[in-house]
Order: structure tokens, then sequence, then C-alpha cells
């Protein structure tokens, strides 16, 4: 399912994690040249694309949000 990006943190190992509308979290990271999101490294780049939608398997497992 889709759901729009509402937020960012970091993981213990300092890595991005998108936090989505639905309460479940997902990595967003820049791993060239497999996985392009140059994006992430900006507080900018990452402002810029809050509202943006991401596939969210968990939804579509229907698991219980990450966070309350």
């Amino acid at each position: 399912m889709q759901r729009p990006i509402t937020g960012y943190h970091q993981d213990e190992e300092g890595h991005w994690v998108a936090e989505l509308a639905c309460g479940h979290n997902q990595h967003v990271r820049h791993q060239p040249p497999f996985i392009n999101r140059p994006w992430v490294i900006t507080a900018a780049g990452r402002a810029a694309r809050l509202g943006m939608m991401l596939n969210c398997k968990k939804c579509d497992r229907r698991e219980p949000p990450d966070r309350p």
C-alpha cells in the first residue's frame, strides 16, 4: 500500500528512516549504484520529500504500527 512520508529519524547506525502516516517506519538509504536516493543525505532533500508516497510492505502484511 502506498503511504505518505510524515517525518524522518536516524536508526542506531545512523541510517535514515522514513516515518509513514500509517505508523510504520521504512529505511530510505542512498547506496549507489543499487539504491539511488541522493535526496536522503541532506535536510533540504528530505524535507522536499515529505508527503512522498512509499510502498509500505508492513501494511500489505497487516502488521501493527511501529510506533503509537
